[in-house]
Order: C-alpha cells, then sequence, then structure tokens
C-alpha cells in the first residue's frame, strides 16, 4: 500500500516537472505566425516567393517592448531594441516608427515634444518643396502622374498623348504653349510652356522614368492596386529627384522607397524616411560620364572576396567578372529582388539594427539645434550599449576611424558569394552561368542566415586585413 503511494506521488511529481518543460521546448520552438497579411498578395500572382518571416512571441521586437524602451519623456533605450531586432525583427504593426529611429530621422535622446516639432517642421518643408514641383509641373500632387516624356532635351513640350490624357483626363484638350503676356500660369493643368532652364529640363526628363518605373514596382501586392499610392510614390520620387540634383533619379529608387510609403501613412513622412536611406545609398546612384557610383562598392567587394575566398576570386576574375558587375542588383535595391517583400523588409531593419550608430541623427541633421548639440556633445564617449553589434565590431577594430567604413551589404553580398562558392567554382564556366546561379537564389535565402553570414566574414575580413 505504501509502495503504491511512493509510487503515485513519485509519478506525480514527475508530470509536474515534465510539463513545465515540454511547455518551454514548444515555446522555444514556437514556428511563429506570418506577417504576410500586412502585405497581401493579389491572387492572381501565384509565382511570388514565400516568406519565412515569422513574428514570434519573445523574440520580434513587439509593440509592447518598443513603448516599454521609452521613458515617460520620450527619451528612448535605443540599445534594449536593437538586438531583439536583430534576434527577430520588427512587428510590422510598428515597423514605421521603428525605422525612423534605425535611419536616423529623430534622435533616440530627444523628447516626443521635440520630435513632433521636428515631423511638423518636415512636413512643412516637403510641402513647400512639392508645392515648388507642382509650379513647374502640374500634374504633382494631382493624384495622377506620367508614363511618357513630357519635355524634349531642348525644353519643348513634346504633346504626346499619354501626357495630354494624364494632363487632363476629362478633356481632350491640346496643349498649348501659354501666351507671352498672360499674367500667371492660371491654367497650368492645360497648359505647357517651353523651359529654357537647363536644371528644370533635366528634371523633367526624368518624371516619366519615374513614372514607368512606379507601374512595375511590387505590382504584386494589394496596395498597389490603388491609384493613389501609385501617385504617392511618384511624387516622392519626383519631389526628391528635384532637391537632390547632383544625383536626382535612378532606376532603383522606386524599390528603395516603395516600402516607406507603405509603411508610413503621411507621405511627408515616407518622404524623409526615403530621403534618410538615401544619405546611405545615394553615392551608389552618383554617375559621371566614365562611371556609376556603385562601382565603389563592387570593387571594395573584389577586395573582400580576394581576402576571405582568394580562390573563388581568381576564378571570378579568370572568367573576366573581376569588376563584380553580377552583384551590381542586389547592392542598388539592397536585395530586393532576391527576397520576398515581406524578407526583405525583415533583412533591411536587421541591417540597420547591426549597423546603427547613435550619432546618426546629429550626424544628418543639419538644423541649428543639431549643430548646437553636436558641439555640446563633441568629446563625449560615444555609449558602445547604444551601438549596433556590427558598429561594436568596427570600432574595437578602429575601422571606423577609416574614411569611409565597409557598410554590412557588401559583407551579405560576399557571404552569398561564400555559399555559392563550391558550385560557382565547379559549375561555373561563364559570367552567364553566375549569373544564373545567382539568379536561382530568388526566394531561396534566409534573412537572418545571410546576415549571421556578413557578421562572420566581416570579423574574419577584419582580422586578416591587418595583417602586414
Amino acid at each position: 500500500m505504501l509502495t503504491s503511494i511512493v509510487d503515485t506521488t513519485n509519478h506525480c511529481l514527475l508530470v509536474a516537472c515534465v510539463i513545465p518543460f515540454v511547455w518551454l521546448i514548444g515555446m522555444w520552438r514556437d514556428p511563429g505566425v506570418s506577417a504576410d497579411s500586412f502585405y497581401e498578395i493579389r491572387p492572381e500572382c501565384t509565382d511570388v516567393p514565400t516568406s519565412r518571416f515569422k513574428i514570434k512571441a519573445g523574440k520580434t521586437l513587439s509593440a509592447r517592448k518598443w513603448h516599454n524602451a521609452f521613458t515617460a519623456e520620450g527619451y528612448l533605450d535605443i540599445g534594449k531594441t536593437l538586438s531583439r531586432i536583430y534576434r527577430g525583427g520588427v512587428h510590422p504593426s510598428i515597423r514605421g516608427e521603428v525605422w525612423e529611429f534605425l535611419l536616423g530621422c529623430f534622435d533616440p535622446k530627444s523628447t516626443f515634444e521635440e520630435r513632433d516639432q521636428i515631423r511638423q517642421r518636415r512636413r512643412m518643408q516637403y510641402a513647400t518643396w512639392k508645392e515648388e514641383c507642382r509650379q513647374l509641373f502640374p500634374l504633382i500632387g494631382s493624384g495622377r502622374f506620367v508614363t511618357a516624356p513630357v519635355i524634349t532635351e531642348d525644353g519643348q513640350p513634346t504633346h504626346d498623348p499619354l501626357v495630354l490624357k494624364e494632363i487632363n483626363p476629362a478633356k481632350e484638350l491640346a496643349v498649348l504653349p501659354l501666351d507671352n503676356n498672360s499674367p500667371s500660369r492660371t491654367d497650368a493643368a492645360n497648359n505647357l510652356e517651353k523651359v529654357t532652364d537647363k536644371i528644370v529640363i533635366q528634371w523633367m526628363l526624368t518624371l516619366h522614368q519615374i513614372g514607368l518605373d512606379v507601374v512595375r514596382t511590387d505590382r504584386t501586392l494589394v496596395f498597389y492596386e490603388k491609384q493613389e499610392n501609385l501617385s504617392k510614390l511618384w511624387d516622392i520620387l519626383a519631389v526628391y529627384a528635384w532637391i537632390d540634383k547632383d544625383v536626382g533619379y535612378g532606376q532603383g529608387m522606386c524599390d528603395l522607397c516603395s516600402p516607406m510609403i507603405i509603411l508610413l501613412d503621411d507621405e511627408a513622412d515616407a518622404f524623409w524616411c526615403f530621403e534618410r536611406l538615401m544619405r546611405r545609398l545615394r553615392g551608389n546612384f552618383r554617375c559621371t560620364e566614365k562611371s556609376v557610383g556603385v562601382e565603389a562598392q563592387l570593387s571594395t567587394l573584389a577586395s573582400v572576396t580576394q581576402i576571405i575566398d582568394p580562390k573563388l576570386h581568381k576564378h571570378l576574375e579568370h572568367l573576366g567578372g573581376g569588376d563584380y558587375l553580377f552583384a551590381f542588383r542586389m547592392l542598388m535595391v539592397l536585395f530586393r529582388r532576391e527576397f520576398s517583400f515581406c524578407d526583405s523588409l525583415y533583412l533591411w531593419e536587421m541591417m540597420w539594427a547591426l549597423e546603427y550608430d547613435p550619432d546618426l541623427f546629429l550626424m544628418y541633421e543639419e538644423s541649428q539645434l543639431s549643430f548646437e548639440k553636436a558641439k555640446g556633445s563633441k568629446g563625449k564617449t560615444k555609449s558602445i550599449r547604444q551601438c549596433g553589434k556590427y558598429e561594436r565590431e568596427n570600432l574595437k577594430s578602429g575601422a571606423k576611424n577609416a574614411e569611409s567604413p565597409l557598410p554590412i551589404s557588401v559583407f551579405l553580398v560576399a557571404s552569398v558569394l561564400k555559399d555559392k562558392s563550391a558550385k560557382l567554382l565547379h559549375e561555373a564556366r561563364g559570367l552567364d552561368d553566375v549569373v544564373k546561379i545567382l539568379n536561382d537564389i530568388t526566394g531561396n535565402l534566409d534573412a537572418k542566415k545571410a546576415c549571421s553570414g556578413a557578421m562572420k566574414l566581416h570579423k574574419k575580413y577584419l582580422k586578416k586585413a591587418k595583417k602586414p
């Protein structure tokens, strides 16, 4: 009888211990919830890559964890959030506001009130720039856009029927130059005049190219079934091309800007998020008669690969790919074509969390307020805890003191090449084979593994680069 009672008691104790353990294992292996419902795909698009990103409790940065990282005044402990973003990404419901910090739109050391003032000032600035553009071309802000040239290289209106239809869809009116005696552009929506300013001509020549790219961008998403969203993307890119006259517009910018207007409801907020992203990437789009800006990063990629995988580098050179142009697209649009829409957002936020520099806002902001803050903080040691992991590695190694620290995107591409090294060495007999092998990775890459691989290669590169 006593033995029976003891056996029963032991069994109960065993069950009591095992059940919580099994539950914890279940939590640890939590497959997560798909985030695809936040970025709805059009039903007829059946060949879209499957998203791997999952919202996981305890790993993904949730709205609750995010809001708890702020003090009552609004100061953000960014260090608290960076590691969580790297571990499990950002919940789609807060992605837009988190990105504003990751991209340097706001200073974590600012208050709610200070950020609200900055936001309002920026919205007014964007409205001013947009109005300048509207005065030059009346379709800006109209909810419509063009996909055909609106002007010739010598400044003459094209009178293209497609343009006329967009300018005034309700009427079949001819577009005529304004009379020289006309006191104002009173009927600007129906009239275009000869342009003589070379800067304006250059800008207007890009408007149709932006339109052509807009209609091709993320067309699998239900979001872009609405004309107003396509127009918003066109407006932002047209305004950006106007204010950044050195770079203007380049193909690929649509892919970079599109997520911003999906994540941020206010057009001006989306513009500033894109503008901050372009601060990092504009060098890639800067073109001269002799070169394209991204060639500098391709050259860096070649140097990195030569150090970490000399055999592969030699093979690529032998095939005539020593310029690494086959990696052009990956660097220009940050792997947007290699991942599903959802996974590319996950990749981006992991990259930015790893690269995060708490001085980002002060480096970008040009207002007097920021200048004074920057002067006041000069000489103060940067808090390493507030830096991303990649940034910390650069600080420790002294790489940050270099004129231009290498972006993590270069090591992401190097990581992909390293992963495909055996296949490239054994199967690539020409550049066409290299391109085909790399194209086959579309939809088959894991964003988290790619970032982990990039971090390992970065560490390896820093060690080997130090050796004489």
